[in-house]
């Protein structure tokens, strides 16, 4: 019978996964390393116009949200191609609709960006 490992094990072991797994998204999609440019330079325009703590949190939500949506949108691609590797048209809406989430995302993200950083530009 083997060992159990203890509760923090298992939560570091977790935590590694996904590190390992959000490390994977950043090298083999194109998309997340656009977003992730936009992100590091929302970021910094942050710093430069020292935006206030209200500010800093809705970005980064705005960030992380995006971020995470197409971290799901391209599991859900991984799934479907794996379920059903020729194209299909279930497959395809179900692929659209996954990838209209993170546009819908990423269009509320960049309004909240442009009400963020208009008026501190003029």
């Amino acid at each position: 019978m083997s060992k159990k490992e203890s509760f923090f094990v298992n939560r570091l072991k977790s935590v590694g996964y996904a590190f390992k797994g959000a490390i994977l998204l950043l090298k083999t999609e194109a998309s997340i390393k656009i977003q992730f440019v936009l992100a590091l330079l929302v970021t910094a325009a942050g710093f430069f116009f020292n935006i206030s703590s209200t500010e800093w949190i809705i970005q980064l939500l705005a960030i992380g949200l995006v971020m995470s949506l197409e971290g799901l949108n391209t599991a859900i691609e991984a799934i479907a191609d794996f379920i059903h590797p020729e194209h299909h048209n279930k497959i395809g809406l179900i692929k659209d609709i996954a990838a209209g989430a993170v546009f819908t995302a990423a269009f509320f993200a960049s309004i909240i960006g442009l009400i963020i950083y208009i008026p501190k530009i003029f």
